[in-house]
């Protein structure tokens, strides 16, 4: 690729060597005599000699008449074509440069076997047009003598470039201009070399040189801008490029692009408020059932070549590539998708695409596996460490202890150690809770809650059962709710710990209940203080029948802010008889039961009949009968939660 500074060095360079070629004019009793004392004169081989006739000679009749002929004999230069250059020239937007801003017009004298042809151009910006006196220059050079004056003057003037027919001259085919054709490369390329007419010859035309190269072979690749070039600005006796066959052009590879990170435990830091957080390390890549993982660009055909003959040069087409599946993808009938076919893990392993529905951590949650948050089953063969957090769409399952974190589980949570909670941890699953132990934490279940050696000291919700049965099987301490039933080996402590047991109806619920009456409640005090605004307003309005630009955007604000929190107050409204509905829909009434004893300090609500134990009981089981708490004999637990217990 070249510049404009390159091409603007060459034009200049150009010029100065056309200023020096050689040439002159000399005269001989023939043409080639003529052409003999130019080449010793200019020290330049016939071969690389061109001339223009300027007086045709006579040989006379016996020396009577004789005349000598004069010729201009230049050396050809070997230029290069200003096409190729233009189309070479780096695009610049600012400032655009016309090559040819300025030039004059031109004249072409062309012949063929039936007669003159004469073609003038217009000038170009301020060059300078086509004077009838160099016309006529170049037509005598090239020995013409019978031409009409008229219809040049007329082709001058009106400079069509067009080639007109303007006169005769007596035709000899066998000095025409002759060609020879090269082809080289392989048959890549072709070139051709032309020896200028002789007397009474023709010059060689477009369609003449298209006829010559079809007739050597040459079909394929003809440089038509070069020929019609040639055919204006002929160069005799060197060669020329005027073909160039096609290579081929393989095709591209298939192309596999992963809509995931192939790089497993590549960790990204995130940072937020100018800190980073090292326990959000997202090592994992969930996806969901349906997510397109992979796509593959099919291989793409290759372009077959051609060699100037016209012969194929076959081109490859591109190598299939194939996504390769493992468990839990399938492809697209087509074959160029991979798709997830279940919430879990992506991962490439050994080149195959795999949904795990499980994530393992082999050790302990900790600053190298940071928090996680994965669509499946999270399994953790060591412990959960202080504050770090654990979310998943399947189950959770700590082979060790849990600390003061964060566990949420769309499906169960069971840890075979224990819960420490340290009064800050939190466990809220959809379905159950299974552990050895809950201490100083809370626990949410949708299900149940089902413990095997003590709940010490914690806040702990079920919507079905809380179950804590084992040797050392203790409620102690806390608050612990559940819809159908509370059971343990022991409730209370001998110390007379507070623990306070509810059992009959839906605790989060009616948890849900408490804060929207609260917010309810809250909600109205603002009411109440905006409509006493509006309406001290409005009284002052009917005394002062008109109230000044600043109360009345007063009054406007405050009606549409009483109008937005009706509705808000209507939405709760809606959102608490619904809930009031469910919870008298409960027809469970529950009931609490201890398998060994039950200690003072332990309350018991069952529904809205209340008791607080003041005495010792053992083997009891404790219902509501007529709106008050009446104690029966121990109902033991269904034989699956036996099971299930940790």
């Amino acid at each position: 690729m070249i510049t404009l500074s390159q091409l603007r060095e060459y034009m200049i360079k150009q010029v100065e060597k056309d200023k020096e070629v050689k040439s002159k004019e000399v005269r001989g009793d023939s043409m080639e005599d003529a052409l003999k004392t130019a080449s010793i004169e200019l020290d330049v081989p016939i071969n690389r000699l061109q001339y223009e006739i300027i007086e045709r000679g006579n040989k006379g009749v016996w020396g009577v008449g004789k005349k000598e002929w004069v010729l201009f004999v230049y050396e050809v230069v070997e230029k290069v074509s200003i096409t190729n250059l233009i189309e070479n020239v780096v695009h610049i937007e600012q400032p655009q440069i016309e090559l040819e801003k300025d030039k004059d017009g031109e004249v072409f004298v062309r012949l063929t076997h039936d007669g003159v042809y004469l073609k003038i151009t217009k000038p170009v910006g301020r060059g300078k047009p086509l004077q009838e006196k160099r016309a006529l220059e170049q037509i005598h050079r090239r020995g013409v003598t019978r031409y009409d004056m008229t219809l040049i003057s007329r082709v001058v003037k009106r400079a069509e470039s067009k080639y007109i027919r303007i006169g005769e001259f007596d035709y000899n085919p066998i000095n025409d201009a002759t060609i020879s054709v090269d082809i080289f490369d392989m048959e890549m390329k072709a070139y051709i070399e032309v020896t200028p007419p002789r007397l009474g010859g023709a010059d060689l035309t477009y369609d003449n040189i298209i006829a010559i190269l079809n007739n050597n072979g040459v079909v394929h690749g003809i440089l038509e801008d070069e020929v019609r070039q040639f055919e204006d600005y002929p160069q005799y006796n060197s060669r020329f490029l005027i073909a160039e066959g096609s290579k081929p052009q393989n095709g591209s590879d298939a192309v596999v692009q992963y809509h995931f990170n192939k790089e497993r435990g590549h960790i990204q830091l995130h940072e937020e408020g100018g800190r980073v957080d090292f326990k959000e390390l997202n090592l994992i890549e969930n996806v969901v059932a349906g997510q397109v993982l992979a796509k593959k660009t099919p291989p793409q055909k290759g372009i077959d070549g051609r060699t100037v003959t016209g012969k194929t040069i076959p081109a490859k087409s591109g190598n299939d590539v194939a996504i390769v599946i493992g468990k839990n993808v399938k492809l697209s009938e087509d074959g160029t998708t991979a798709i997830s076919e279940i919430n879990g893990q992506v991962m490439l392993l050994a080149g195959k695409i795999n949904v795990e529905p499980i994530y393992t951590v082999n050790g302990d949650v900790n600053l190298q596996t940071g928090n996680i948050l994965f669509l499946g089953t999270v399994i953790v063969k060591g412990s959960v460490l202080d504050g770090f957090s654990i979310k998943a769409a399947g189950n959770i399952e700590i082979k060790g202890n849990v600390g003061k974190c964060i566990l949420d589980a769309e499906g169960d949570i069971i840890v075979h150690q224990g819960i420490l909670g340290k009064n800050g941890g939190q466990v809220k699953t959809g379905k159950s809770v299974f552990s050895k132990f809950i201490e100083h934490a809370r626990v949410e279940a949708t299900d149940y809650v089902v413990v095997n050696e003590g709940i010490l000291h914690s806040m702990v919700d079920a919507n079905k059962k809380i179950i804590c049965q084992g040797r050392r099987a203790s409620i102690v301490g806390g608050k612990l709710r559940a819809s159908e039933e509370i059971n343990a080996k022991n409730l209370g402590s001998i110390a007379g710990t507070e623990t306070v047991l509810e059992v009959g109806y839906d605790p989060s619920s009616k948890e849900r209940l408490g804060s929207l009456d609260k917010k309810k409640t809250d909600i109205e005090k603002d009411l109440d203080e905006i409509e006493l605004n509006i309406k001290t307003l409005l009284n002052l309005k009917k005394v002062q029948r008109k109230l000044s630009e600043e109360k009345q955007n007063y009054l406007t604000e405050l009606s549409s802010k009483r109008d937005t929190i009706k509705t808000e107050v209507d939405l709760l409204n809606t959102e608490i008889d619904e809930i009031k509905a469910h919870l008298m829909s409960i027809k469970k009434q529950g009931k609490i039961s201890a398998s060994e004893k039950v200690f003072p300090g332990v309350k018991l609500y069952i529904r809205d009949a209340y008791l607080e134990v003041k005495n010792e009981f053992k083997f009891v089981t404790f219902i509501m009968e007529n709106n008050n708490v009446r104690i029966t004999k121990y109902e033991a637990i269904e034989e699956d939660f036996r099971r299930r217990i940790v």
